[in-house]
């Protein structure tokens, strides 16, 4: 037992409490795993030989040595694409927005499944021109990652901004079809249409949420019930 509280948790015990509670992935999140990938690869060094899978959630601004250190450990990676304003990551996040570009690049086509995450803000990245320069920058790339568009609340050292409201989230959505990206979700708001997964070939639902619950799987062998169109993705 560490003093402040925490429990010493070897990558040994982490699969195993997996196995008993039949968990079939793992997600490295809060805070940002990159501090600790040694951690996180020891983990999934051994997760792996029990065909458990792992998922980075991330800020996106992990060097190109760390993500070759960890190809092949993880399947799957959600980056945070904040803002598509250097201004903007400058002044909030401290950091470079092309440094999370430069990883988005990077990481795509090497095995690893990547989804990226706007968390749309009021006034500080809900613009059309920002909106439709994300999205046109993730087609660039790869028109079949998923974006997730979520809602914002005030808390800690934002609370100057209000609550998204759901027309932003939706219209976020409709700029991302329009730039010919094929999954585009809304999320932190319940019951909006879009936090479903439709095919993009014949817009059959496919896979139906509510929040961040799953309450039905319609996919067949990673492909559409209706039109068989394989629907890209990491799948459990």
């Amino acid at each position: 037992m560490i003093n402040n509280g925490s429990h010493d948790l070897p990558p040994k015990e982490v699969v195993e409490l997996c196995e008993r509670h039949r968990i079939k992935s793992i997600a490295f999140t809060y805070n940002e795993p990159s501090i600790w990938s040694e951690y996180a690869h020891d983990i999934m060094k051994e997760a792996k030989k029990k065909g458990i899978k792992g998922i980075y959630v991330s800020s996106g601004y992990e060097t190109k040595e760390v993500m070759d250190y960890m190809r092949g450990f993880i399947d799957a990676i959600n980056i945070d694409l904040k803002a598509f304003s250097e201004e903007t990551y400058r002044k909030v996040c401290k950091t470079r927005l092309s440094c999370v570009l430069d990883t988005i690049k990077e990481v795509s086509g090497k095995g690893i499944w990547i989804e990226i995450t706007t968390l749309i803000i009021p006034t500080l990245n809900d613009s059309d021109e920002e909106l439709e320069g994300i999205a046109k920058f993730i087609a660039s790339v790869d028109k079949s990652i998923p974006w997730h568009v979520t809602s914002f609340h005030p808390d800690y050292k934002m609370r100057d901004k209000p609550n998204t409201p759901p027309k932003t989230l939706m219209r976020a959505h409709d700029i991302g079809k329009k730039m010919g990206l094929k999954y585009v979700y809304t999320g932190n708001i319940p019951g909006l249409k879009y936090e479903n997964t439709y095919c993009p070939a014949c817009k059959e639902t496919i896979i139906m949420r509510h929040g961040m619950s799953v309450t039905e799987n319609r996919l067949k062998e990673g492909k559409c019930p209706l039109c068989k169109e394989r629907i890209e993705g990491e799948w459990g």
